[in-house]
């Protein structure tokens, strides 16, 4: 049964946070490796491995779905610190987006349930066979957690085969977008985004431009950009689309599921459209969290920065610390790294 508590980052950090915050400090060299995934269609996307530094035994795999049209890139950062933690963590790129742009080739077009049945799926399929590498290697078990970001959290019920490959999910603004969640002037907004601002921006150019989506965004395919606008103005969102009622997951999910808001998130993730998304995973441990301004001592956080490299040291050890304790096979690897 789901159980459902909302927190805040201004508890007490555990001792596993404060390990976690020491490790940030240290001046280890994480390693990189440039990787490509290959699709059940066959096409490649670019991707990367961050590993634990020269002498440090991986104690756990993830995997980063990042938010809509944002570069991999984006995550480093946070992909670094996870390694430092002892992850073995995998960055990519959805196809016709930064590294991946050549995996959409001219002509094509791709949807966000694409970039989730597809592109996901791939980068699940790598950590999962990753993962069984090192447990053979090393003769332990080995958790594999999906950390998902806007998109790539509210899809990932969509990959198939997830919920037997994940031990834990963490979405950060990860979130049922329909327009029904927001409120006020922000509602007023969505709705001129999804009814008007995106249709209208796909049929002039083609594409909808990434300066209208965030600071990181690319430009968004067409599919994609209608897509989200059709789910949008759904109830539901991508929950309310008969056409995905036999591949939705989230309900199959048994795990951890910890998802976060953040207070002054108001354009992308208000906190009614995250406790929707909470409420689709029925069979799992759900837990909410929620981390304002102030908890970290800062002005502003929004959609785009729990993953700002000035604020991680403050933040990421509270995302993790809690998940690590809820999912035997993160936290029992972690203890023996």
């Amino acid at each position: 049964m789901s159980t459902l508590s909302l927190t805040s980052t201004a508890s007490a950090a555990s001792p596993a946070a404060h390990a976690a915050t020491d490790d940030t400090e240290r001046d280890w060299a994480v390693r990189q490796q440039p990787a490509s995934l290959r699709c059940s269609d066959g096409r490649l996307l670019a991707a990367t491995w961050f590993d634990p530094p020269a002498g440090q035994a991986v104690a756990a795999v993830a995997v980063i779905g990042a938010a809509t049209a944002v570069p991999a890139s984006y995550y480093r950062h946070f992909a670094e610190w996870l390694a430092r933690r002892g992850y073995a963590v995998l960055t990519f790129d959805y196809r016709g987006i930064a590294a991946s742009r050549a995996a959409l080739r001219p002509g094509e077009d791709v949807r966000l349930r694409d970039w989730a049945r597809v592109d996901m799926a791939a980068a699940v399929h790598a950590a999962d066979r990753r993962r069984r590498l090192e447990q053979h290697t090393q003769g332990r078990d080995l958790g594999l957690l999906w950390v998902g970001h806007s998109l790539g959290g509210n899809a990932v019920g969509l990959v198939p085969g997830f919920e037997d490959k994940v031990d834990a999910v963490l979405g950060v603004a990860a979130q049922v977008a329909y327009l029904g969640h927001w409120s006020g002037w922000a509602r007023v907004q969505a709705w001129v985004f999804f009814h008007w601002m995106l249709p209208v921006l796909v049929r002039a150019l083609g594409h909808a431009p990434g300066r209208i989506l965030g600071p990181r965004a690319q430009d968004l395919p067409a599919g994609a950009a209608l897509e989200w606008a059709s789910w949008g103005r759904t109830p539901g969102f991508l929950f309310g689309d008969a056409s995905l009622a036999r591949e939705r997951a989230y309900h199959r999910f048994d795990g951890p599921v910890h998802l976060w808001s953040i207070t002054d998130d108001h354009l992308f993730g208000p906190a009614a459209a995250v406790d929707a998304l909470a409420g689709e995973f029925r069979s799992a441990q759900v837990q909410r969290h929620a981390v304002a301004p102030r908890d970290l001592g800062v002005k502003r956080i929004e959609h785009f920065g729990p993953f700002r490299r000035d604020l991680g040291e403050r933040l990421w050890p509270q995302l993790l610390a809690p998940l690590e304790a809820a999912t035997p096979r993160l936290a029992s690897a972690l203890h023996k790294a």
